[in-house]
């Protein structure tokens, strides 16, 4: 009976995608009409030199974009140059930046969280910093970034740590302050130090809601990650989509973008694995 619903499920999901492939296959097909000078000019532009001819709108048909796809997962690391590295190259260095700016925000924005949700006071204080700080759009702070430290890479992890700071910070203090009082009233009255009562009650109480906050940060640090690249330059997914964009590939940017969808889906399923195991039913 449970294994039902998911066939299901999975059956309307392969038909969406049969759907869209479809109607990308319809919206591909060769122009019918003799092609001009101008319309062979813009297939050459494309890279539509072995055709000889372009698809109406300029797009890869599904079997071209196979085609890029099988190439390119074919060889992922290779290194041929500051302009020329495999999808696997690009990625993992968009992973490295993420993985470190996310870093540093948790080892922030947990701690300091713990003590804004277990302090009124405290709260009180940060609160009106992080509702004028909390808005900015993560990108505003690049060209202050590059200014003040001058190295691009350095900017962009940066810019992860703002964008990755605020969910967890506010999930934090918020999961804290939300332990039931009942919990922290046996915990003094059996005279439990602070210390302990912070890992012992009030962390396992906060958990789910500071792995949501994480789970949140996670999605937001994936997402700007590809536009500070473009930015800055140099080697990354988000360089690479700009880069292919300017080299008018439309079909490695398409699987630049799917591969940016597919890594940010496996994050997010990472994050709820570790959602489910921390969360406990009451």
């Amino acid at each position: 009976m449970n294994g039902s619903p998911r066939l299901k499920s999975a059956m309307l999901s392969f038909g969406i995608l049969a759907g869209l492939l479809l109607v990308w296959q319809a919206a591909t097909m060769p122009q019918k009409s003799a092609a001009t000078a101008v319309d062979r000019e813009y297939a050459e532009l494309m890279g539509d030199t072995a055709a000889g001819r372009a698809t109406p709108n300029g797009l890869p048909t599904p079997a071209q974009f196979a085609g890029i796809a099988w190439r390119q997962l074919g060889d992922p690391f290779y290194d041929h140059g500051p302009n020329d590295k495999g999808i696997g190259v690009q990625l993992a260095t968009s992973l490295g930046r993420v993985g470190l700016g996310y870093l540093i925000a948790a080892l922030v924005a947990i701690p300091l969280g713990f003590l804004i949700g277990a302090s009124p006071l405290l709260h009180r204080a940060f609160d009106p910093f992080i509702q004028v700080l909390k808005p900015i759009s993560p990108l505003a702070w690049m060209p202050i970034a590059l200014y003040t430290i001058k190295d691009s890479t350095t900017s962009a992890i940066f810019v992860i740590f703002i964008c990755s700071l605020w969910p967890m910070l506010i999930n934090t203090a918020f999961g804290v302050a939300s332990v039931r009082k009942d919990w922290l009233n046996v915990a003094r009255t059996l005279e439990v130090g602070p210390m302990r009562k912070a890992l012992l009650v009030m962390l396992p109480a906060a958990a789910p809601t500071i792995v949501t906050g994480m789970r949140i940060s996670m999605g937001i640090a994936w997402l700007v990650i590809v536009a500070a690249e473009m930015l800055i330059g140099g080697t990354g997914i988000g360089y690479f989509v700009w880069n292919q964009w300017n080299n008018l590939s439309l079909g490695n940017v398409i699987f630049a973008v799917l591969m940016i969808g597919v890594i940010g889906m496996m994050l997010d399923m990472l994050f709820a694995a570790i959602q489910r195991k921390v969360t406990y039913a009451e």
